[in-house]
């Protein structure tokens, strides 16, 4: 039975329910899995009902204060091989990056010091990490001082996880990418040598999890229109947008209600408040509620009751919010930015729109609430299009595939 480490920042957050599920699937086909974080996130974006045990099985690298972080670091860099640290020297010189970046780097070299000693003293096979950000850099370290190989998830625009990303892919024993338009990205950015490790696997949902216990109905035009969207609370996600959409959905004599189950990575200290505010300024206080950090069964909740779902994010790499919809047989109105059109095909499980434009966004939806023989045929469609090609086996599947082709430590 193979084991693995794996990694993922700031874990269990409010987006993370993939990475859980993932796990799931793993340990269902015989992977032993440990899971290693950065640090732990704010208490008040933890709400799914794994979150404890999530974070009880958790090993988190920075934790336990200043002393305690640079006492673990030193021990680990003390254990770590002259050898290890000669590969780790030359990458670090190898990198394309400024003197600050470099740095930065130095000190994630330590942390992988200490990532490189708990795969050592675990006995891993292998170390996955599902961030090319800094995490991506701690695990090439700990793979360079253990000789444990690792593998990597690109989730988003490479643009978005920061720089040294060459050094990061250059280390590893194979990747993955989440569409085929981030892979195209990557061939681009990194060359055909360096991205030929990657492989396409969309993230999925758990069929048995998002299904409906009844039909969808369609709204009739009686009582209110309810609309619901699933992100965090963070700019990229156009949630200002979609509140925009309302009131032009209310000016048009629509009567709708939004809400937006998610929360900001300060807890409801950061762009809540300039959601809020908006909310307020356009006099939506009866139309919109910010639900904020919700669980997964309150979240189905939430969709089962509702008639669309709707997000108008400015650059989607895919969605898992959208498919978890799509899994409960909604008919969906999203932006068309990013790998969206790899999940959602217009006017047959959904209708795609601008990003930016909440006149869009409105009409669409405005045309799915009002043609009830559309929006129950959209639904139809948009659970089969998860069963085809959105599960949440097919990740779990091809790493422990490629795992278990590595050869022999």
């Amino acid at each position: 039975m193979a084991k693995i480490g794996y990694i993922v920042p700031e874990f269990p957050g409010q987006t993370h329910i993939f990475f859980w599920r993932e796990i799931k699937r793993l340990e269902e086909m015989g992977v032993e899995v440990d899971i290693v974080s950065t640090q732990r996130p704010p208490v008040s974006i933890r709400s799914h009902a794994w979150c404890e045990e999530a974070e009880n099985r958790t090993a988190y690298l920075a934790e336990g204060g200043k002393m305690s972080i640079a006492a673990g670091l030193a021990a680990a860099s003390v254990r770590s091989s002259l050898a290890g640290w000669g590969k780790c020297l030359r990458s670090i010189v190898r990198a394309d990056v400024s003197a600050k970046q470099r740095a930065e780097i130095v000190v994630m070299a330590g942390f992988g010091a200490m990532l490189g000693r708990i795969a050592k003293d675990r006995r891993w096979q292998h170390m996955h990490v599902h961030s090319c950000a800094n995490a991506a850099n701690i695990t090439a370290f700990a793979s360079l001082l253990s000789d444990v190989p690792y593998s990597l998830t690109l989730h988003g625009p490479l643009s978005d996880y920061g720089a040294n990303q060459a050094e990061k892919w250059r280390h590893a024993a194979f990747g993955v990418v989440i569409t085929q338009k981030l892979l195209a990205e990557l061939e681009e950015q990194l060359g055909t040598s360096i991205a030929g490790k990657a492989e396409i696997a969309p993230m999925g949902v758990n069929l048995d999890t998002f299904k409906r216990g009844g039909p969808y109905y369609a709204w009739d035009g009686s009582g209110v229109a309810r609309l619901y969207s699933v992100g965090r609370l963070n700019p990229c996600k156009g949630h200002d947008d979609l509140i925009r959409a309302v009131a032009i959905l209310k000016q048009r004599g629509l009567a709708v209600h939004l809400t937006i189950a998610g929360q900001d990575e300060q807890g409801g200290a950061g762009y809540y408040r300039t959601l809020k505010a908006l909310v307020d300024d356009m006099g939506l206080q009866d139309s919109v509620t910010l639900a904020g950090a919700i669980s997964e069964r309150a979240i189905v909740d939430g969709l089962l009751s509702s008639h669309v779902f709707a997000l108008a994010s400015l650059h989607e790499p895919l969605g898992v919010a959208i498919m978890e919809a799509m899994a409960l047989e909604m008919p969906v109105v999203v932006t068309s930015a990013g790998g969206v059109k790899e999940l959602v095909e217009h006017d047959r499980d959904g209708f795609l729109v601008e990003a930016r434009r909440p006149d869009a966004m409105a009409g669409a939806i405005e045309k799915v609430l009002t043609n009830p023989d559309l929006a129950t045929r959209l639904a139809a469609s948009s659970r089969e299009t998860i069963r085809n090609g959105f599960q949440d086996t097919r990740s779990a599947e091809l790493l422990a595939h490629r795992v278990s082709t590595l050869p022999p430590r």
